[in-house]
């Protein structure tokens, strides 16, 4: 049995997005097309609109024109705000088409500007699968986390950014800055996030699918992607993840979405227990050394110590695991009224 597609509509503040591009990509001219295979990949799209005063933008109409989006007209007009009313015009009409047509499944909003983070809200409210593109620069830290899921314009296959020619300074507007949107994590804290995301689904099913995963990892960090750190698609990240020993993959029910686990063996915590034995050992001196305080004394041996780092919820989960496979010895002492560690 088929299953049913998703069915998009794609709302464009352009002017965000034309000038954003211009202005922080090196004078790159914005197109659609790439988003347009980007939502392909998600789903059927079947509404797609663009809201600017077209005089500013002749040369875009044409591009907008072949990838079958409708262009919206909003005129500059003396004594009125343009801006303001571009967003209000895409704020109406994407509310209306959420009752008009529920058949649609999800909304993109292309935009970076915080203002539509009420809009996000309201149609996550009514059950719709709320989708965000916007430049990494110039999107508001306000934006992505209120979707789920967001795409940055240059990380899009077939975004090919010009080589810098030199610094301009973008014009400021009369609003307050916006935090930007933080910068991807790097491989450390990525392991750390797949760990910890993996653990807690562990927690509440017996069996966690690549699939479950990514989107647990999403609703995480709806700017998540493989493609940031390097990887085609994320069983390739996967897979990197298992060869390196942090994960462990196993045949799932379906092709191509494995079973996810941690490795039986201990993996790469079994560098955290040897740690974990070692500081035992130096601090005890041949005497137990009471659990309290024990994670402060790992930590001056490590400063980037972090139990989460291995998939455990907590320092204690972390230390019963480490006496299971004997790298330390443990035990309850009433008299200490605490857990007691010897090598």
């Amino acid at each position: 049995m088929d299953t049913p597609e998703d069915r998009i509509a794609v709302f464009l503040d352009f002017e965000n997005l034309a000038i954003g591009a211009r202005e922080d990509l090196n004078g790159l001219e914005f197109d659609f097309k790439p988003i347009a295979d980007a939502l392909a990949e998600r789903g059927r799209v079947v509404v797609r609109r663009a809201y600017a005063d077209w005089t500013l933008f002749e040369k875009a109409r044409r591009g907008l024109a072949e990838q079958q989006v409708e262009l919206l007209e909003i005129p500059q007009r003396l004594g009125a705000s343009r801006k303001n009313a571009a967003d209000i015009k895409m704020a109406v009409d994407a509310v209306e088409l959420s009752f008009e047509r529920d058949y649609i499944t999800t909304f993109v909003i292309v935009t970076g500007d915080s203002d539509f983070t009420p809009l996000v809200h309201k149609l996550r409210e009514m059950n719709k699968r709320v989708v965000g593109i916007g430049l990494r620069n110039s999107t508001s830290g306000l934006l992505p986390p209120a979707c789920d899921e967001f795409l940055f314009y240059e990380s899009l296959d077939g975004v090919d950014v010009p080589q810098k020619a030199g610094k301009k300074s973008r014009p400021r507007t009369d609003r307050p800055p916006e935090p930007p949107v933080k910068e991807h994590v790097d491989a450390a804290d990525l392991d750390r996030l797949i760990t910890q995301t993996l653990s807690g689904l562990q927690r509440s099913e017996n069996v966690v699918l690549a699939s479950s995963l990514k989107r647990a990892l999403i609703r995480k960090d709806p700017t998540f992607s493989e493609a940031e750190h390097g990887f085609r698609g994320f069983g390739e990240l996967l897979r990197n993840l298992a060869d390196r020993g942090v994960v462990e993959l196993s045949e799932g029910p379906a092709r191509g979405d494995p079973e996810v686990g941690f490795p039986s063996g201990g993996g790469q915590a079994e560098a955290g227990f040897r740690l974990l034995g070692k500081v035992v050992a130096e601090v005890g001196k041949g005497e137990p050394v009471p659990l309290s305080g024990l994670k402060d004394r790992i930590r001056k041996a490590d400063p980037k110590f972090s139990e989460k780092a291995f998939g455990y919820g907590g320092f204690l989960q972390f230390s019963k695991a480490a006496a299971a496979r004997r790298f330390v010895s443990m035990e309850w002492s009433d008299e200490a009224e605490d857990y007691l560690l010897t090598p």
